[in-house]
């Protein structure tokens, strides 16, 4: 079992999460921006670095002697007009790919990175609430209608580059070759991406007059110990190598929902996974209260079928 693990946005909101079973399991390297959390608290141990940098020297030494790195560092949006989210996801890009490098070059054997249910959030928007599609399975094509999710499914990609160990088709005299691999790497480092679902309580009040987005974020629910055990088993699973040999696998960040629309099925198979919450079970005080109490603005029929 890995013994060392660095954690990047080490004092964000799923950190917060995830690090009291970390600490207990593991020996952690936190890295963020800062220190304080949003509690403005401090974390303890936190390393002061910016990923983004592109002089990976600056926190290389960070990674050294890491068994596995999890990524949880996000740069937030700034801006109204979603046209111009371009240019800082483009720099959780670049994060992403500084952090993947950077534990490739010191040889750390597996990233698990925070994705998003956003990386495939078209076929939510489109298909699943008008009833055209049931489930989301995590290998379809990633389609995404924002930056956001696209950032989400570059990670995803990137990490197949990064677990295949080719990158690239050309051989050490630079001639093209399609086959058999010859590309200038050799290692495969794992990747395990998580499609983090929505790890926050839900409380009814907020969704009046909206029973379409209160049953969609009860699928979606992610408690804050199952996103811990799935983090955790993430970095423990022996292996993760899909039916090609190629150690990536991408896994919905979601509780055991009643009305999850998002397969676990990858999580459980290849991770072990096991959520202990059901939103439906969590949060009947609030759907019954949106059903029927004062106020109440969702049918049966609509917030159930």
């Amino acid at each position: 079992m890995p013994n060392k693990v660095l954690i990047t946005g080490a004092t964000g909101y799923i950190a917060d999460m995830i690090l009291p079973t970390f600490r207990e399991r593991y020996e952690t390297v936190l890295v963020d921006i800062k220190e304080r959390n949003r509690r403005d608290e401090v974390v303890e141990d936190v390393e002061i670095a910016d990923l983004i940098d592109p002089d990976r020297t600056a926190y290389a030494h960070l990674f050294e002697g890491v068994d596995a790195v999890v990524h949880l560092g996000h740069r937030g949006r700034r801006g109204d007009n979603p046209l111009d989210h371009y240019f800082d996801e483009k720099k959780n890009v670049d994060m992403a790919y500084n952090v993947y490098r950077t534990a490739y070059d010191a040889g750390v054997s597996r990233v698990v990175m925070a994705s998003s249910n956003h990386a495939s959030d078209w076929y939510e928007h489109n298909l699943i609430h008008e009833r055209r599609m049931e489930v989301l399975d995590p290998y379809t094509l990633p389609l995404s209608d924002n930056f956001y999710g696209w950032a989400k499914a570059a990670y995803e990609h990137m990490g197949f580059l990064f677990a295949g160990g080719n990158m690239g088709f050309r051989d050490a005299s630079g001639r093209e070759v399609h086959t058999g691999g010859a590309g200038v790497g050799t290692r495969k480092m794992g990747a395990v991406l998580v499609r983090i679902g929505a790890p926050r309580e839900l409380k009814a009040d907020a969704y009046r007059g909206d029973p379409g987005n209160f049953k969609r974020d009860l699928g979606a629910y992610a408690s804050p110990r199952d996103l811990a055990q799935l983090f955790s088993k993430g970095v423990d699973a022996p292996t993760i190598d899909n039916e090609h040999g190629v150690p990536w696998l991408v896994v919905y960040g979601i509780s055991n929902n009643t009305r999850a629309f998002w397969s676990l099925a990858s999580a459980r198979k290849m991770l072990g996974y096991e959520p202990e919450d059901d939103s439906e079970v969590k949060f009947a005080d609030e759907i019954r209260g949106f059903l029927v109490g004062e106020g109440a603005s969702g049918g049966v029929g609509r917030l159930g079928a």
